[in-house]
C-alpha cells in the first residue's frame, strides 16, 4: 500500500515539474545555508583547536608586561618585566615538567645573496619539549651550547625557503646583525596561527647567545616570555595562581598594584573560543533556517492548491473505499517528498558551496554527517508539520461534496 501511495505521490510531483521544483526551492535555500553555516563555523573551532594544540599542551605562558607605568598600561609582552631567574624558580614548582624562558628579537636575516625579515627567537633546549615541537631534518642545540653561547640555529621552512630556496640550508650560515649562526635545524611546519601569523617564519637560537650578543647590554637579562609545561590538563589552573604569587613575590609587588606579567592558560583560550564559535555558528545556522520556515510555508501553500485541484480525484478515491486516514497520508506522502528532495538538493549544494568556501577563506570547512542528519530529520520535520492541514482538509471533505466538484 505505502508502495503504491509514494509512486502516486512521485507521479503526482512530475506531473506538475515547475510548481514543484518553486516549492523546493526555499528548503534548498534554506538547507544549503544551514549546511553551509555549520561547515564554516566547523572549520573555525578546527582551525582554533589545531592553532592552539599547536602550540603545545599542556602548557601556560607568561608574558612580560601588563604593568602600569605613570597610569599607562603597557601590556602583555612588553616591557622588562621577566628575568632569567624567574624560569628557574617556576621550574622547580610542583607540577611544573619544564620552563623554557624565551625572548623575541626582530632582524633581518642574511644568507649569502639573500636576506629576509624575520624574527628570532633566544630560548633554551626545554623550549622544544614544552612547545612539542621538533625539526624535520637535523638536531636541536643541548644545554651545554646554550650555556657556551654557541652560534647555532635553527630555521621554520618559511625562513629557510626564502633564504635557501631549493638548496639545502643544513651546515650553512646565516648572518643576524653581523653575527654568523650555523643552521643545524629545520623545524617542522606549523603553518599559520591566529590573525595569520606564518608560525614557520622563525630562527631560534640558545638563549645565552640571543641575550649576550642580539639583544644588547641594556636587557642582558631580561626575557619577553616563559612557556611552562604542566604535568597534566586539571592541574593548569593550580600552577597559575602559584605562579602568580611567586612572579609577585619575587617583583615585589604590592599587594594593591598591578601585575607586572601575565599568565596565560592555552586550555581556558580554547574553550572560550571554541564555545564563541559554536554560538556564532548556531547564530548563523538560525538565521538559514529561517529560509526552512519559509519552504515550509510554501509546501503548505501549494499543497493546500493541490488538495483543491484534485477535490474530484479525492471524492472518487472515497467513493471506492478508501478512508480519510489514507487520503490523508497520501497527501502527508507528498508533502513529506517535497521537503525532503528539497533537503537532498540543498545538502548538496551546501556541500558544494562549503568546498568552495574552503579556498576562499584560507582553511578546510567541516561538514559532519551530523548537521546532514539533522538537516533531512528537520526537512522531514517540517514537511509533515507544513502538511499536516492540508492533508487534513482533504480527509475531511464529504465525498458527495468532492464528486459534486
Amino acid at each position: 500500500m505505502i508502495d503504491a501511495m509514494l509512486a502516486e505521490a512521485w507521479s503526482a510531483l512530475v506531473a506538475n515539474r515547475l510548481r514543484s521544483a518553486l516549492t523546493m526551492l526555499g528548503m534548498i535555500i534554506g538547507v544549503a545555508a544551514v549546511i553551509l553555516m555549520l561547515a564554516i563555523g566547523g572549520g573555525v573551532q578546527k582551525q582554533v583547536s589545531d592553532a592552539i594544540s599547536g602550540l603545545g599542551s599542556n602548557m601556560l605562558i607568561v608574558t612580560a608586561g601588563s604593568s602600569k607605568q605613570g597610569g599607562f598600561n603597557s601590556g602583555a609582552g612588553t616591557g622588562a618585566t621577566l628575568r632569567l631567574e624567574d624560569g628557574d624558580e617556576i621550574a622547580r614548582l610542583k607540577n611544573v615538567v619544564a620552563a623554557a624562558p624565551s625572548t623575541q628579537i626582530p632582524a633581518q636575516a642574511v644568507a649569502g645573496a639573500s636576506n629576509w625579515a624575520t624574527t628570532v627567537t633566544g630560548t633554551t633546549p626545554s623550549y622544544f619539549t614544552v612547545q612539542d615541537w621538533r625539526p624535520d631534518d637535523g638536531r636541536t642545540f643541548s644545554d651545554m651550547e646554550d650555556r657556551a653561547g654557541a652560534r647555532v640555529a635553527l630555521i621554520g621552512h618559511s625562513v629557510a625557503d626564502n633564504l635557501f630556496g631549493a638548496n639545502d640550508p643544513m651546515g650553512r650560515s646565516v648572518r643576524v646583525k653581523g653575527i654568523s649562526f650555523t643552521v643545524i635545524g629545520v623545524m617542522a611546519r606549523r603553518g599559520q596561527g591566529f590573525g595569520g601569523i606564518d608560525r614557520d617564519d622563525v630562527i631560534i637560537v640558545p638563549l645565552t647567545t640571543a641575550l649576550r650578543q642580539l639583544q644588547g647590554n641594556a636587557f642582558r637579562r631580561s626575557i619577553r616570555a616563559i612557556s611552562v609545561g604542566v604535568d597534566a590538563a586539571e592541574n593548569l589552573d593550580d600552577v597559575s595562581e602559584r605562579i602568580t604569587a611567586l612572579l609577585r613575590r619575587a617583583h615585589h609587588i604590592d599587594k594593591t598594584a598591578p601585575d607586572d606579567f601575565t599568565v596565560n592558560n592555552l586550555t581556558a583560550v580554547t574553550d572560550t573560543l571554541s564555545s564563541t564559535t559554536a554560538a556564532i555558528s548556531l547564530l548563523l545556522a538560525a538565521i538559514g533556517s529561517i529560509s526552512l520556515v519559509v519552504g515550509g510555508i510554501g509546501i503548505m501553500n501549494i499543497m493546500l492548491v493541490s488538495v483543491t485541484e484534485r477535490t474530484r480525484e479525492i471524492g472518487i478515491r472515497m467513493a471506492i473505499g478508501a478512508s480519510r486516514a489514507a487520503v490523508r497520508l497520501q497527501f502527508l506522502l507528498e508533502a513529506l517528498m517535497l521537503s525532503l528532495l528539497g533537503c537532498g538538493i540543498g545538502v548538496a549544494l551546501g556541500w558544494g558551496l562549503a568546498t568552495l568556501a574552503s579556498g576562499a577563506i584560507g582553511f578546510d570547512t567541516s561538514v559532519t554527517p551530523s548537521a546532514v542528519m539533522v538537516a533531512f530529520a528537520v526537512s522531514a520535520s517540517i514537511g509533515i508539520f507544513f502538511g499536516w492541514y492540508p492533508a487534513t482538509r482533504a480527509a475531511k471533505l464529504s465525498p458527495i461534496e468532492a464528486l459534486r466538484s
